[in-house]
């Protein structure tokens, strides 16, 4: 997924400190970890503010368990992890659940909308992989005759709130961080959204 250098090459490669986040590429819960020269370790520890940024027992207890999966069961992390899970997912595997996904906003949205699967790139973003793509298939969907910033502000207001990429007057659903079990509730989404905006068309 691009050339990040890992934290065991940087700390190998003579770096005296590594910091990085304990979630984003790591898949843990959200905290900051720092890695480094024993001496240098200990001044750190000894400094007054690890205190006031110290981790708490149950962020640590699920960091560790995150770290055991690694440590334990290094093939398997890609499947335990979600994270690891979305960034390697196969282009095939993800056309062909765009194509399911597709399949059922077309049932929800009857007539309002043109929906269609199509090449798209995927970007991890955050501090790691701002610009990285992973290529990637997409839900299309093509409002007919209502503003595409409407459809995408009522998803947002859907309860939960969805969240979906805007593109060329289209809006764009990737499965790569969708659920299988999630499609229902997306599809139910983009028809209530696509509904409200054809019935405020006709006022």
């Amino acid at each position: 997924i691009g050339p990040e250098p890992t934290v065991g090459a940087s700390l190998k490669s003579g770096a005296d400190v590594v910091t990085f986040s304990g979630d984003k590429l790591l898949g843990g819960p959200q905290a900051g970890i720092i890695l480094g020269k024993k001496a240098l370790m200990e001044k750190i520890r000894r400094n007054p503010l690890a205190r006031a940024v110290r981790i708490d027992k149950l962020t640590l207890a699920a960091l560790e368990a995150v770290l055991r999966i690694y440590r334990d069961e290094p093939e398997g992390a890609v499947k335990k992890i979600p994270v690891l899970s979305m960034l390697t997912a196969a282009p095939a595997d993800l056309k062909r659940r765009a194509q399911k996904l597709a399949e059922m906003i077309r049932k929800e949205g009857g007539d309002r909308a043109s929906v269609s699967v199509q090449p798209e790139q995927s970007q991890a973003g955050g501090g790691a992989l701002p610009l990285g793509n992973l290529p990637t298939w997409a839900a299309s969907v093509l409002p007919a005759d209502v503003s595409v910033s409407r459809v995408e502000a009522l998803l947002r207001e859907n309860d939960p709130p969805v969240i979906a990429r805007v593109k060329e007057g289209c809006v764009l659903f990737d499965p790569r961080t969708l659920r299988d079990a999630d499609f229902p509730d997306v599809a139910r989404a983009v028809g209530r959204a696509l509904g409200k905006t054809a019935a405020e068309a006709g006022k």
